[in-house]
């Protein structure tokens, strides 16, 4: 444990963004899910909709700086092909 006064408070603001960015991942995977879940059912409507809410949550994951821009490029790219290849 730290003793001088703002390494007590980096520990406090880590452990608050740490939390913040966990959530935030565990929100994107129940997004990506809920696609795959939708593809699953062959429900084209559904799966438009679940595609449409996916690619907003990476694109913000991304801007934040959560998930790397690229590494968001590869997710929305991969979902498009499970998208086509659904219908």
């Amino acid at each position: 444990m730290p003793n001088i006064k703002s390494a007590k408070k980096r520990v406090l603001v880590t452990k608050a963004k740490d939390a913040r960015n966990q959530a935030a991942r565990t929100q994107l995977k129940t997004i990506l899910k809920k696609f795959d879940a939708a593809v699953a059912s062959e429900d084209k409507a559904a799966a438009a909709s679940a595609y449409k809410t996916a690619v907003k949550a990476l694109d913000k994951a991304a801007a934040s700086k959560l998930i790397h821009k690229n590494k968001a490029a590869n997710k929305k790219s991969a979902l498009t092909l499970k998208l086509n290849a659904a219908k």
